[in-house]
């Protein structure tokens, strides 16, 4: 009976997620020189190769892909085991921020995974922004907060990286003909700014229409059909649509949710469940 490594597949899933050896290097805490070699012998056990190049990306093959699966529950099972030991005596309080594009998939996800790791461990729940979230993490009003900009000045994993779509009313009606009718966040807003930038590329008239400083007003207008926004997936739901090829929109990059803690943070509870996240897929 052969078994996998458990440490190949969590380079292997770092190397998919990162898209690069360099990426994942940093990621397990290892030489560059070491991640191709573990990816040689996982290769090798598998008898396949498992990436192919795209660009100047790792890409997994399909067969990859089948791994990958396969590790990520594998890993979540592992981690999730030893989580549960190393917390059983874990109590007290962490405040956790999430933005509300996430209360309904990645949060539910995360909370779960504390109730059973740590089922001593009480979690105060922020909802807000994530610039103003992040903002509230380095003052130390929050231990830790999900979010969609990044703070490479914040020690952080990433949760989920998600499609941005272009998305509207069931009802809406595009015309091309009239400059785009855009439903946007204030200044600040990630989303706001990725927008307008490739609108401005692709050279697509807009105009905005509906602002709102909360995501419930923005959800609210475009579920009024008063014009087009641009989130991430999870936004979408019953009362919105994707707005398709037809008409014409430039195409979004994708968006990580990351997990940040504070870099001053003094919860002795912060780090024992931010390590038993790492490589969890949410």
């Amino acid at each position: 009976m052969r078994n996998l490594d458990i440490e190949l597949l969590r380079t292997y899933v770092a190397v998919v997620d990162g898209e690069s050896f360099a990426a994942a290097a940093e990621a397990v805490s290892r030489t560059q020189s070491a991640v191709t070699q573990q990816m040689q012998r996982l290769e090798g056990f598998v008898g396949k190769p498992l990436f192919k190049r795209v660009g100047r990306s790792k890409q997994p093959t399909v067969d990859g892909l089948q791994v990958l699966s396969y590790a990520r529950r594998l890993l979540a099972l592992n981690d999730e085991a030893c989580a549960v030991f190393a917390g059983t005596e874990l109590t007290g309080e962490v405040r956790l921020g999430s933005p509300h594009d996430v209360t309904e998939t990645i949060l539910p996800n995360l909370l779960s995974h504390v109730s059973t790791a740590f089922p001593g461990l009480r979690v105060a729940i922020h909802v807000g922004r994530s610039p103003q979230l992040l903002e509230s993490l380095r003052r130390g009003e929050i231990d830790m907060t999900i979010a969609a900009a990044q703070a490479p000045d914040l020690q952080g994993l990433t949760l989920r990286t998600s499609p941005i779509v272009w998305m509207c009313a069931p009802s809406y009606r595009h015309d091309a003909t009239q400059p785009l009718p855009l439903i946007v966040a204030d200044e600040i807003s990630f989303f706001r700014q990725l927008a307008i930038e490739h609108l401005d590329r692709a050279n697509v008239p807009w105009r905005i229409t509906y602002t709102s400083p909360t995501m419930v007003g923005v959800r609210a207008a475009v579920r009024a059909g008063l014009g087009v926004t641009a989130r991430s997936v999870e936004m979408l739901g019953h009362d919105l649509r994707m707005l398709g090829d037809e008409a014409a929109l430039p195409r979004l990059p994708d968006v990580s949710f990351r997990l940040y803690v504070g870099s001053h943070t003094t919860n002795p509870l912060v780090p024992q469940l931010f390590d038993s996240l790492i490589n969890r897929s949410l």
